[in-house]
């Protein structure tokens, strides 16, 4: 995990988690994950936090209970306390993910379902790579999947068609990319705030 862009100044910034969804070998997700980092670091509304889900033990076998029922008794294995800690800690997520057969990778569903509460009632805004399609397919996946567990997607995402042809020294080609990622991140922190101050005021009704 890697932390960026910290200071005193906490409660006028949300912490943000940007998930790395792919564990395949090569995978392009850290080098998109850091770009974003850099883009929210400059945005000046977050403290970063930067997950790869690489560097955590996420069996596919689950208990037979729900984690939403379950909560703080949940059995996870010990090699997931530290993301267990970092999503419940956010107040908003970027998941970056591939396409994988016009879906998302298995490694971010396990994630995903392995959790709940730590979901619920936060913003998750996506920003997705691929072929032509740019990861398109995945996102309107985890979009179904998430709304399912309470959290509010962003409508605003990022997608990066044919990636392979399309970054070059860590950064994207498109000279709008940089536009794009802001208004991302500005309707990220406004519903960072709104569902923070929501949290804040009453438990949510889940």
């Amino acid at each position: 995990m890697t932390v960026v862009g910290m200071d005193n100044n906490e409660q006028s910034r949300h912490k943000l988690v940007i998930i790395v969804g792919s564990v395949r070998d090569g995978r392009f997700g850290p080098v998109v994950a850091s770009w974003v980092a850099v883009q929210a670091g400059a945005h000046g509304g977050f403290d970063v936090e930067v997950v790869d889900l690489a560097e955590f033990d996420i069996p596919l076998a689950l208990p037979a209970q729900s984690p939403k029922y379950a909560g703080d008794a949940y059995p996870r294995p010990a090699g997931m306390a530290a993301l267990t800690s970092a999503l419940e800690g956010a107040d908003a997520f970027v998941v970056v993910t591939p396409e994988y057969n016009h879906s998302y990778p298995a490694s971010l569903k396990a994630a995903i379902d392995w959790h709940f509460t730590q979901w619920t009632a936060k913003p998750v805004a996506f920003v997705s790579y691929g072929g032509a399609a740019g990861g398109r397919h995945a996102v309107l996946h985890l979009e179904n999947v998430l709304t399912e567990l309470h959290a509010v997607t962003i409508r605003d995402g990022l997608a990066f068609p044919n990636y392979f042809t399309a970054w070059q020294d860590g950064r994207p080609l498109d000279p709008d990319a940089a536009g794009y990622a802001k208004t991302l991140l500005e309707q990220l922190a406004w519903w960072a705030g709104a569902l923070r101050s929501a949290r804040e005021a009453a438990p949510y009704p889940a």
